[in-house]
């Protein structure tokens, strides 16, 4: 069996879940579970949604109105006759978040967010089911949070893999034989049903799950590039598609930054030695990539930009070592933020770290280490990583550029960058 996911791009608009659908339809004879994210930007409008309600400082309710005429935008393109059952399955759906948003908000946000934010996989999921079948396809609309289930940490959930692949190795084989299954990214739920979300781009890491557990043959990632890229577009004119890397490489690019897998979803496919794929929707006869257990170093270098960096010097006030208990403290107040560190450094006396500008959080936790710690800042930076380097690259990507931090090993640059001008 094959496990595909889509994203929110990928079914952004009418026309884009027909796209999906035509590829669904394709594998309509073979044993399918079809992971989908939410619709384009709901996610983040969602997000915006709580953020309001929870902080009463915005027209939260309007809000909500506008996400709901989109989605029944995109229903009126797709079933001629607005009486199907899938409008009132949609208008449901809302219902359950204007019931939140009609109370004041009093539980945590984390929790809040998740019961908020967690519909736009419902609305999407239910939207594509119910338009794959009206085109013919046996599809079958499951919740993904009665299989993927997890501990109570809001916002990032752990997942229990054991009770997670129990409940899917017993269920979900005997739908498989009569339908393809249509399923949510990103959600799961807690022993007592309240509903979680696996962290930011956690889709691809629910299709990974649903993948391990069923033992698949392979799972298919369809974005909107060709494959896994040697660099994002957006900053180079010229880029090279890689057609195979290892699991190995393609965990140190998302470790890095690519945004092109999300990093949790290479490992349990590694473990149970499933293929990869990551190919494109607009473009979907072509090979795309394949992630899998190869010896192929990648065929040419690779490039990761992350903009937006803090550049954060810690040191202790009484110029002390910085030894364990230091950095237990300074780890534990950025896990405590939920800040994660994408470069870091120590001596004797210091220890600096790149985290991306997350807002509120990062300054929360400057406050914080100020208790404690001499603390510098340099804000506006960029972190280069290039996978594979060597000097011709290196230079390629300092043009006006000035060095802040810079560490290499055998295979792997970073730098931390400003421009010049600055």
């Amino acid at each position: 069996m094959q496990v595909f996911k889509f994203g929110g791009a990928s079914v952004k608009s009418a026309d884009n879940i027909k796209n999906v659908v035509s590829i669904i339809e394709k594998y309509k004879n073979s044993a399918l579970l079809v992971v989908v994210s939410a619709i384009g930007k709901t996610t983040d409008k969602l997000a915006r949604i709580t953020e309001g309600f929870v902080k009463q400082n915005a027209d939260y309710f309007g809000m909500l109105d506008s996400l709901k005429q989109e989605h029944f935008q995109i229903l009126k393109e797709l079933f001629p006759d607005e009486n199907h059952p899938v409008f009132d399955d949609i208008a449901n759906t809302f219902v359950e978040i204007e019931w939140i948003l009609e109370d004041e908000p009093q539980d945590d946000y984390d929790y809040l967010f998740d019961q908020i934010v967690s519909i736009g996989e419902l609305l999407s999921t239910k939207i594509i089911a119910a338009y794959a079948q009206f085109m013919g396809v046996q599809a079958k609309w499951v919740d993904a949070r009665d299989y993927i289930l997890t501990d109570n940490n809001y916002r990032e959930a752990n997942v229990d893999w054991a009770k997670t692949e129990d409940k899917i190795r017993k269920e979900l084989p005997s739908i498989l034989d009569d339908y393809i299954i249509v399923t949510q990214g990103y959600i799961g739920s807690t022993s007592e049903n309240f509903t979680t979300t696996l962290g930011r781009e956690g889709s691809d890491y629910s299709a990974a799950i649903f993948a391990a557990s069923l033992h698949a043959e392979n799972i298919t990632i369809w974005k909107d590039v060709p494959g896994v890229l040697n660099a994002d577009p957006k900053w180079f004119d010229k880029t090279e598609l890689i057609p195979e890397l290892s699991y190995t490489d393609a965990i140190e690019l998302t470790y890095y930054g690519a945004t092109v897998i999300h990093p949790k979803t290479i490992k349990p496919l590694q473990n149970k030695k499933i293929t990869l794929n990551v190919r494109s929707f607009v473009d979907p006869e072509a090979p795309g990539t394949q992630i899998k257990t190869t010896n192929q170093m990648l065929p040419v270098p690779s490039f990761i930009f992350k903009v937006n960096q803090v550049f954060i010097n810690i040191q202790p006030r009484d110029f002390s070592f910085i030894v364990e208990d230091n950095l237990s403290h300074i780890f534990n107040s950025f896990h405590k933020h939920r800040i994660k560190i994408n470069m870091m450094h120590n001596s004797a006396i210091s220890f600096s770290v790149a985290v991306d500008d997350t807002g509120e959080n990062v300054w929360a936790l400057l406050e914080q280490l100020e208790q404690r710690y001499k603390v510098s800042v340099a804000t506006g930076l960029e972190l280069i990583t290039i996978r594979y380097y060597n000097q011709e690259t290196i230079d390629r990507v300092l043009v006006n550029k000035e060095i802040i931090r810079e560490l290499k090993d055998s295979y792997t640059c970073q730098m931390l960058v400003k421009n010049k001008d600055e």
